[in-house]
Order: C-alpha cells, then structure tokens, then sequence
C-alpha cells in the first residue's frame, strides 16, 4: 500500500499570483499550472483575449476554488490588466500581487521564495532580476541596461536591480494609489513606472535574481512586444518621469542622506 500524498499547503490569505493575460495562446494553461504547483491563490486576468484563453481555463477553474479568472472586454494594456486585479483582490482582503507573465518566460518554482521575501519585508516591493540564457534576443538585453539607467537615475540611485521584468511581489495598496493618480501605466509602460513611482513613494527595493526564457514559437512563445511602438512609449515614459525626479530631487536627496 503506497503512503498517502501529503496534504497541499493552504491558500495564502494575503499574497496571491496575478497572471495578466492577453492572446498567449495554449502556454497559458501551462503557465497557469505552474503557477498553481507552486502557489495558491492564483488569479488570471484576461486583457480582452480572443484567442479561446477563457474556454482553455475554465475546466482548471471549475476543478479549483483557489484559481479565478477575472476578464477585460477589451485589449486595454498590462498595467490596465494588473490594476483590474489589484482592485478585486484588495477587495477579497489581499495585500499583496506577486505578478507573472503568461507567456512562459517566468520561472514559477521562484515564486515561494519571492513570497517568503515579500512576507519577510512587507513594505518592500521584491523585484526580479532576470538571469538570461543563450534564447535572450541581444538587443532586448542590451536596450534594458538603458531602461535601467534611466530608473536608477529617476530614483537618485534607489538600487532598482531590472526595471522591466515584471516577475516581482508589490504591496497591493501602495501600488493602486500611485496608478490611480495617472492616466499612464497601463501598458507597456507599466512596470518600469511602477518601480520607479514606488520608490518615489518609500519602499525600498528588495532584488532576487530569477532566470529567464524566451521561447521560440514552435515552443509555444508568444510576444506583443513592438520595438518602436513599445520603445517610444518607454521614451516619452521617461521624459515624463525626469520632469518627476527633478521636482522631487531635493527629498529624495534627504532622503539618500538619512538613510547613511
């Protein structure tokens, strides 16, 4: 007679995964599965997908309470995605949104580690630092070291380790306010200023390294991204965040020198 399996971990009541989702086709249930292996709860939120994403996880819904799926009518952007989500768990009691990819490319066998961190640190914002392979495009890998510059100079040098891997745990409440108080971060531009608005607010980053994949598409891989839709979203992103940082400059020097 086998031993019998041990009982699988109860659901956390403060920190849940939230899966923004739009159009990934098949590797989502993949994603989702992984996630689920590692972490419960786990809530996707389908931007506005038309690709049959909510047929594919209804069975997987159906079969467990602790996975929820949450729609956009509309293609609306990942920031907007997140924001729908964070909206609804702050409303269902949770404080904090460990946030992933559905495309594959985040590691879900990281996410305890990154949860016990948030939960070591709660007002932290616990930022993945991506570890690439030989699949990284070389001029995505190149074009962020730009992006990050630009973060850590926004924020006086705040040690933002990646400003755009979006595989991080956020402090639910903080994060709602600072995107309640633009009409921006609600697509591509949405994790860097999320970063760098939080920093501004006065948490203090937490950076874990986490590998990262890109996966070629007979391998399921998915990408929206649009190098010079998506680079001149980060460019006027970033101009708008240095107006930002000037009128901020002198806090958040004081800041710098109290913390010596």
């Amino acid at each position: 007679m086998s031993a019998a399996r041990p009982a699988a971990a109860a659901a956390s009541r403060t920190h849940l995964v939230l899966i923004p989702s739009y159009d990934t086709g098949p590797i989502l249930v993949e994603t989702v599965r992984a996630a689920r292996a590692h972490w419960r709860p786990v809530w996707v939120v389908l931007d506005g997908s038309t690709d049959g994403s909510r047929e594919r996880l209804a069975p997987l819904a159906a079969a467990d309470p602790d996975l929820r799926v949450l729609a956009l009518d509309a293609n609306s952007g990942k920031g907007a995605a997140v924001l729908h989500g964070l909206r609804a768990a702050a409303a269902a009691g949770f404080t904090h949104a460990l946030t992933m990819d559905a495309d594959g490319q985040h590691p879900a066998a990281l996410i305890p580690e990154f949860m016990a961190a948030s939960q070591a640190a709660p007002e932290a914002l616990v930022l993945g630092v991506p570890v690439f392979d030989a699949s990284a495009p070389a001029l995505r890998v190149r074009g962020r070291k730009v992006s990050n510059w630009w973060a850590n100079l926004e924020t006086l040098w705040g040690g933002i380790g990646d400003s755009l891997y979006g595989f991080r745990v956020y402090p639910i409440a903080p994060l709602a306010r600072v995107m309640a108080r633009t009409r921006w971060m609600r697509r591509f531009d949405f994790d860097v200023e999320a970063a760098v608005k939080l920093l501004w607010a006065g948490l203090h980053p937490v950076n874990l390294p986490a590998p990262v994949r890109y996966l070629r598409p007979d391998e399921g891989g998915v990408s929206h991204f649009r190098y010079l839709r998506d680079n001149a979203l980060l460019t006027w992103m970033h101009v708008r965040l240095m107006a930002g940082f000037v009128l901020r400059l002198p806090r958040l020097a004081l800041r710098r020198i109290i913390a010596r």
